[in-house]
């Protein structure tokens, strides 16, 4: 989503909420300045990947020492 400067100013809260779950973009002259974005967005996602990369019938424990082994 792309706002201007001047509706941001307007309306922050409004816009504080929406950057919990889309990239918003600050433009001033009809040029991008900012993005307000979620700081935790790249955690979730990059969690959300893992899911389903260990095999349910393994333990972290044995994970980690496969993953040792390797090393």
């Amino acid at each position: 989503m792309s706002i201007t400067a001047t509706e941001l100013k307007s309306n922050l809260g409004k816009y504080l909420k929406l950057a919990e779950h889309e990239d918003i973009f600050i433009t001033r002259n009809g040029k991008i300045v900012a993005k307000l974005s979620n700081p935790n967005a790249d955690r979730v996602e990059m969690a959300k990947s893992l899911l389903g990369v260990i095999p349910s019938d393994t333990t972290v424990e044995e994970a980690r020492e496969e993953r040792s082994s390797k090393i």
